[in-house]
Parts: structure tokens; sequence; C-alpha cells
């Protein structure tokens, strides 16, 4: 996800070739068109992107996290054309705790999109995370 970028005004997402003097050369996921941004394009690159919840802010990797969990690995089960209640409870869904008020209709339809760009290209790669270790139990001086 750390090259990853959406770039304002251009539809779809991103991935980081290089970078030129004044901005980054990336290819578009889906068709593979290559662009070079401009220093007045507004970049954003995915790992950097928060979504506000109540609790705080969670990281977009953990929300695509909690839709693949939800999906068990499949598309999302709202599209992004759906109507705004739809996607709000859908979202609801994932994130039970996202702040409504601060996220909009129009992140949610841009984060379904982007899951769905992501899962299509096969782009996710989440860490398991390992079963604590149960501690072994100390030796006495009289267990020997």
């Amino acid at each position: 996800m750390e090259k990853i970028i959406a770039v304002s005004g251009r539809p779809g997402l991103y991935e980081i070739q290089s970078q030129t003097r004044v901005g980054v050369v990336a290819t578009n996921l889906s068709d593979g068109k290559r662009i070079v941004t401009q220093p007045t394009d507004q970049v954003s690159v995915l790992s950097d992107i928060q979504i506000y919840t109540y609790a705080g802010e969670v990281p977009l990797e953990t929300v695509f996290e909690k839709i693949h969990t939800k999906e068990n690995g499949a598309v999302a089960g709202v599209s992004p054309k759906a109507p705004t209640a739809e996607l709000k409870a859908y979202f609801a869904e994932v994130l039970p705790d996202y702040d409504e008020e601060r996220v909009y209709a129009s992140d949610i339809k841009k984060m379904v999109q982007w899951y769905g760009v992501l899962q299509t290209q096969k782009r996710f790669s989440f860490k398991k995370k390992a079963a604590p270790k149960k501690a072994a139990p100390k030796k006495g001086k009289g267990d020997q």
C-alpha cells in the first residue's frame, strides 16, 4: 500500500514507478496507462490515509482488511453506485464506530471503489497476526 496512490481529478488508483523532480511517474492499476503527476496534482498515498472513528483514527488498510474479512476475500457486498443509505449501512457493518459526521458518503464510495480495484488486482497481503505465545513455566530450584 506504500506505493499505491490516488490522484485527485483522475479516476482509479495508481502504482508509483519512479519519482521525477516535481512529481511521480505512476501506472494505472486498472488499464496499465502511465501518467506523470504535476505539482498542482493532489496525490494521496493510501498508506497515509486514516478514517475517522469515535475512538480516534483507523488506517485505511485496516478498513480494507475488515472488508476483506467480511467478504471472505470476495468483492465488496455493495456497489459504489449504491444509494447513500445503503453505502452507510454497509460501512457501519464493516467499521461500526466510524464517525458518521466526518466520514461522508463520497468517502465510503471511494473506499468501496478502491477496495474493488485492489481486490481485482490481488494487491492485498494482510499480515497474519501471530497467536500470542504462552510463556514457558519457570523452573525453580526444586524442578530439576
